[in-house]
């Protein structure tokens, strides 16, 4: 596991850099402390990548439970909320215990494929303000529809009135270095693979915040990363709090724990098939040890005053691209944040969000390139269209909507595909018009496909013969065997005559379908 620390720590770095404004933005969007944040990316860091078998997922905060956080502290207060984070966490666990985590493996490709596309165009779209030097919105929203009202799009043109000069260079700067860092000198010599280019960026953004102050292209704190200041280490531990589980029996503590706990957990089986996606090696991460690990965070989190924790897809994605390994990288990132925030909190508050932006801006595109629409769309309309709804409703909506609506694309999909494979069906004797049509029934055939069969059926001609070859179906539902004992007594009015082809042998215009398939089976077909 320690073999790779050569890629595994400078992908650390650039991680850390990537989750401390979104640990920090997304606590502001829930109405919680902005310590809570960080406690909970530590933790993700920390504990549950020591325990999780994922080796390129990031835990942390997640922007997809920024609302009903909200909503919890609101009605409950920040003490009542914590304890049903521990509930939700213990629920996670019991989750795990139960097997629940091969939900995520019934989740096409296409989707998931849709939903990291997805996610890079809104990272883009949503760093285009802080670039400019608008930070309104905070970093992590992931949301098209904002709080204030406002929207992805509107957001846009409100930076307008907001551009700030620096901000502009400092991004600029940030993302020459990023790309020179990344496409010439990387392949020159093996110091720039050691040192991450991002890091350097921060660097050379602090280096211009200090150094331009006073001037008409300074950066004003505004537009800085903002991080609690402890004056002293009593004032460090004040910033904890502890649940009041005094609050056990309110039922609306148990509801908000389980909300936590359904959502998180879908949350992260999402980005754990999306972060398997991306990883080279194509390591398959075990789901229910990974339910297990998020609820032992989330318990831990909730003790001590943490943001519920998922697996996230942002963090994720940025530690595969930056060239991570291991699990090792998500740890380090864990570790950094804990000696930060400890320790050079003055120094992190120095680095301009535009720096953060450019580097994010860099992980979007790698997301969404364009080659990715390219190749999904010459696979064909049945992966091609779950995946560009997927993304739409990401894009519009948020997470779990888009996935549901690419997942029932999905869906839809299949049931049409299985509509027109469950049988092939062809006219013989052209020459001689003298009515003869073969249908071989498809390997398994369910009552999926009793639209398709009865619509061919219903449509041959009066005096038809119909030869209905099954020697390669190995499962035929009992409602498919209704529709051919219905069909068989249509069949008599019409003059059409029937012969079934099996391994057993031929019978001609068998009066019972039910009885032909159970002695076929040598059982009794369960209804």
């Amino acid at each position: 596991m320690f073999k790779h620390l050569n890629k595994d720590i400078p992908a650390s770095v650039v991680v850390f850099f990537v989750a401390l404004p979104l640990c920090l933005g997304i606590a502001l969007a829930s109405g919680a402390p902005a310590f809570s944040g960080l406690i909970a990316g530590i933790i993700g860091g920390i504990l549950v990548g020591a325990i999780s078998d994922s080796q390129l997922g990031v835990s942390g905060p997640a922007a997809g439970l920024a609302v009903i956080v909200l909503g919890a502290i609101a009605t409950l207060g920040f003490e009542q909320f914590l304890v049903a984070v521990v509930i939700g966490g213990v629920i996670q666990i019991l989750l795990g215990v139960l097997k629940a985590g091969v939900i995520g493996y019934y989740f096409p490709s296409s989707v998931i494929k849709g939903m990291l596309a997805g996610i890079g165009i809104i990272i883009f779209l949503k760093q285009i303000p802080h670039a400019f030097g608008y930070d309104k919105d905070y970093e992590g929203d992931l949301d098209f529809f904002q709080a204030d009202g406002e929207n992805t799009f509107s957001e846009l043109f409100n930076m307008i009135d907001y551009v700030s000069p620096g901000a502009i260079i400092v991004t600029l700067i940030s993302l020459a270095i990023l790309l020179l860092w990344e496409n010439v000198l990387s392949s020159k010599h093996k110091i720039f693979t050691i040192i991450p280019g991002p890091l350097v960026a921060v660097v050379a953004g602090v280096i211009y915040y200090l150094v331009m102050q006073g001037s008409n292209l300074a950066i004003a704190e505004v537009h800085l990363v903002k991080v609690p200041v402890p004056e002293s280490f009593k004032d460090f531990t004040t910033q904890f709090t502890f649940p009041d589980f005094g609050a056990i029996s309110n039922i609306q503590v148990w509801i908000t724990g389980i909300t936590i706990a359904i959502v998180a957990s879908l949350e992260t089986l999402l980005c754990v098939e999306a972060a398997d996606k991306l990883d080279p090696q194509k390591r398959v991460t075990p789901t229910n040890r990974e339910l297990l690990a998020q609820g032992t965070g989330n318990i831990i989190s909730g003790l001590i005053g943490g943001l519920p924790i998922t697996q996230v897809i942002v963090r994720s994605s940025a530690n595969v691209q930056s060239g991570a390994k291991t699990k090792i990288s998500a740890i380090l990132h864990g570790i950094l944040l804990l000696i930060s925030v400890v320790t050079i909190p003055v120094f992190l508050n120095k680095i301009p969000l535009a720096v953060l932006a450019a580097i994010l801006l860099v992980v979007g595109y790698k997301l969404a390139k364009p080659s990715l629409f390219k190749h999904m769309y010459s696979l064909g309309k049945a992966q091609f269209i779950p995946f560009f709804i997927t993304i739409i409703g990401i894009v519009f909506t948020d997470l779990l909507i888009g996935i549901g609506l690419g997942l029932a694309v999905g869906i839809i999909t299949i049931l049409l595909n299985s509509y027109k494979n469950s049988h092939f069906l062809h006219k013989e004797g052209f020459e001689t018009n003298d009515n003869k049509f073969k249908m071989h029934l498809a390997e398994e055939v369910t009552f999926l496909n009793k639209g398709a069969i009865n619509r061919e059926l219903n449509n041959l001609p009066k005096g038809a013969y119909l030869e209905l070859d099954v020697t390669k179906t190995k499962s035929l539902d009992y409602d498919i065997v209704e529709i051919f004992d219905e069909f068989a007594i249509r069949a008599k009015e019409r003059n059409i005559s029937i012969k079934l082809i099996s391994e057993r042998g031929v019978v001609e215009n068998p009066n019972s379908y039910k009885e032909f398939f159970e002695k076929e089976k040598n059982q009794p077909l369960k209804n």
